[in-house]
């Protein structure tokens, strides 16, 4: 019984590989709006029906790691180090994930960012995606500051981390956000950039 479910899973990931394949491959080819979910099927080798048993959209398509950016938001802030704040658990885990996500230079994760950064739908896909693990982070971090679930604060911090890979172009960028949360905005609204200072000269 249990090879049959192994074979059973094994048959069905490969299957929604195939599918994320094709799409991101005719996708690539033809961009995201000039294709449909029937000839992503037909390319797969599968039934229109099994295409959405995978996958509930098109735009799902394209993202095939929902399910874990919940489960790792939540374990970055449940398992973090002793010591270490909720803040800096969450900084930490983004920037990571982000440095990742720059040193990789496989063609296919190249091209997927390619697709979704110039693809408005899959951009807004991709921002509404991360808001919908609002409530379990939220949750994490309420329990770990000792706070109710509905406290404003603990939500408030889950939906700055959740946004912020949607602000931010690198790992520095998300670190300087964490630093705007954590220090204040006051110095930064008050004090004036380079260029201003340049622009602005004694007598002008």
């Amino acid at each position: 019984m249990t090879e049959t479910m192994g074979r059973r899973e094994r048959k069905k990931a490969q299957t929604r590989q195939a599918l994320a394949d094709a799409a991101l491959a005719l996708f690539t080819e033809k961009g995201f709006d000039n294709v449909g979910v029937r000839e992503i099927a037909q390319a797969a080798d599968v039934a229109l029906s099994t295409l959405f048993q995978h996958f509930p959209s098109k735009e799902a398509l394209v993202f095939d790691m929902d399910a874990g950016l919940e489960a790792d938001m939540v374990a970055a802030v449940r398992d973090r180090p002793a010591g270490q704040s909720v803040l800096h658990a969450l900084r930490d885990h983004l920037t990571a994930r982000e440095q990742r996500r720059g040193d990789d230079d496989d063609p296919s994760h190249t091209a997927h960012a390619a697709l979704v950064n110039s693809t408005p739908a899959l951009r807004e896909y991709a921002r509404g995606m991360w808001l919908r693990h609002q409530d379990a982070l939220t949750a994490a971090i309420a329990e770990a500051a000792g706070v109710p679930r509905d406290d404003p604060a603990a939500t408030a911090l889950a939906r700055f981390a959740l946004e912020c890979p949607s602000l931010a172009r690198s790992d520095q960028d998300l670190r300087q956000l964490f630093d705007l949360l954590e220090h204040g905005w006051g110095d930064w609204l008050t004090t004036p950039s380079p260029s201003q200072g340049e622009a602005e000269q004694p007598g002008q």
